[in-house]
């Protein structure tokens, strides 16, 4: 069994900056890519960024130039930086990890999503 553990969000002004963490444990054979949804209210949980085991990354055309999303390789935890937060930021952000167990099935993973609100 896998466990991602999510940190980090909270409330933050217009224009603010927060630092999202995810750290994966348990059953770990290999991670094959990390990354990061969201979900407004009312709204279906969308892509914001992902990272993938070689280190490309890709970003919702919304948050591209403001987001940035690393990874630890050694401590199997990626990370969402977020500057200049608009309003419609606003959302359950979820960290979601594909992982191969040692027989290289794929599994899909999810956290238990953190709140961020950008609001004045």
């Amino acid at each position: 069994q896998v466990q991602l553990v999510e940190s980090g969000g909270g409330l933050v002004h217009p224009g603010g900056s927060l630092t999202l963490s995810c750290a994966a444990s348990g059953n770990i054979f290999s991670i094959n890519a990390m990354g990061w949804y969201r979900q407004a209210p009312g709204k279906q949980r969308d892509l914001v960024a992902i990272i993938t085991s070689s280190g490309s990354t890709d970003y919702a055309d919304s948050v591209q130039g403001r987001f940035t999303c690393s990874r630890d390789s050694a401590s199997n935890t990626v990370l969402l930086q977020m500057n200049s937060l608009k309003p419609e930021d606003t959302a359950v952000y979820y960290c979601n990890a594909l992982i191969s167990n040692a027989w290289g099935r794929n599994y899909n993973y999810w956290g238990q999503g953190t709140q961020v609100t950008v609001s004045s």
